[in-house]
């Protein structure tokens, strides 16, 4: 269930509801019972899995020093070996 936030238009109040997409929205303040406004935010992020994001080892034949600087074995510099576990 997703959770909306809401504010009050007379007293500033801002909460937050976990409703059912298919809830009609809250139109009165807890507090002051004025009229609310369901408010438009970032929420959630959402996490994508697969090979490519995020990947802890590099391809077959591929150095880490181009992405992140760094070879898998830590050194600043190319060392001529392959990616570690591909030997």
């Amino acid at each position: 269930m997703p959770t909306y936030e809401y504010e009050c238009a007379a007293c500033g109040l801002r909460f937050e509801r976990r409703q059912a997409i298919t809830e009609d929205p809250i139109l009165e303040c807890p507090e002051c019972h004025a009229k609310v406004q369901r408010l438009i935010t970032g929420g959630a992020g959402f996490i994508i899995k697969g090979s490519e994001p995020g990947r802890a080892k590099p391809r077959v034949g591929e150095c880490s020093m181009e992405r992140v600087g760094r070879t898998c074995c830590g050194r600043d510099e190319r060392c001529g070996k392959p990616p570690c576990g591909d030997e």
